[in-house]
């Protein structure tokens, strides 16, 4: 048999038994319905978006994160042909990121150029979360009060559409800054009405913080959560969830004291495996803990 024959069989084989490993699981358990945030497979999606959607359909994934929206297109895509496409396949996308756009003052369709247009945007393909996944700002506190500031405006706009805004975090909101911690900032400084917050659970361990004390305090703001595992080398470095040392029994018996809607397998780096290869072991582990953990928000 040709070497590509080969390849092309070997592929179709690999998905064609993980749809029925999916499918007899689905018959006795129900679909587990959580999602992964597409920066994952950033790469995997310039090459080819809509292959790569596919695998991650046949990987059991229902639900995806947007990671691709710049100046009104999503991965290259108008927003109603994209939505056409994951429908098509299957998928849901309830949540985005969405670029902050303070330092990049000439970009449109931002959260401070033209904020009502994303909201339609991505209300108009039934998205329901808008995030904002970082800020490229110099870190002060009076830059994260001010950012605040836009997050309630931003909220407040996209709460009148029938959005929600949060904010995802990474390690450094939670080294002090003036005697204060930048994440508190931004907890405090929110309508918790109007601010959700994505929590991302490796960052808030690589920062040093207590989870399960931010859960008790806080556990209602976090309605989105990453998943993303950390490695027990000395760099603590992303690996998939379930190779590495975060307790995700222990998190996820703290769902119920927290307003979790959805969550999502996140690895913004694979070292061992392909991007794809990653997600799969992810979502595999996950799929094998206990089914109630999954039970988590209404479908839309």
């Amino acid at each position: 048999m040709q070497r590509r024959k080969f390849l092309q069989y070997s592929t179709l084989a690999t998905f064609s038994a993980l749809l029925m490993t999916r499918c007899k699981y689905e018959k006795k358990y129900g679909p587990r319905d959580f999602g992964v945030q597409l920066w994952t497979v950033r790469k995997d999606m310039e090459k080819d978006a809509v292959g790569t959607l596919k695998m991650i359909k046949e990987i059991g994934y229902n639900d995806v994160e947007c990671a691709g929206y710049n100046e009104g297109k999503i991965y290259g895509y108008l927003p109603k042909e994209f939505k056409k496409i994951i429908s098509d396949i299957g998928l849901k996308m309830r949540s985005t990121h969405i670029p902050f756009g303070r330092n990049t003052p000439d970009q449109k369709r931002t959260m401070v150029n033209n904020w009502e247009a994303v909201c339609d945007d991505f209300k108009s393909i039934g998205v329901e979360y808008l995030v904002c996944p970082w800020m490229q700002d110099d870190r002060n506190i009076d830059t994260y009060k001010s950012a605040a500031e836009i997050f309630n405006k931003c909220g407040s706009e996209a709460k009148s559409k029938g959005l929600q805004f949060a904010y995802h975090n990474h390690n450094f909101e939670f080294n002090k800054i003036e005697n204060q911690i930048p994440y508190d900032v931004l907890l405090n400084e929110t309508d918790k009405k109007l601010v959700d917050f994505e929590l991302d659970l490796y960052w808030i361990k690589k920062g040093g913080a207590d989870t399960m004390a931010y859960f008790k305090n806080h556990g209602d703001r976090f309605s989105l959560w990453h998943v993303k595992d950390m490695d027990d080398k000395p760099d603590a470095f992303f690996t998939e969830v379930g190779n590495g040392i975060i307790n995700w029994q222990e998190i996820f018996d703290q769902k119920e004291n927290t307003s979790l809607k959805h969550f999502y397998v996140e690895q913004d780096d694979c070292r061992n495996f392909s991007p794809l290869d990653s997600i799969k072991i992810s979502h595999d582990y996950l799929e094998s803990m206990s089914i109630s953990k999954f039970t988590i928000g209404k479908d839309s």
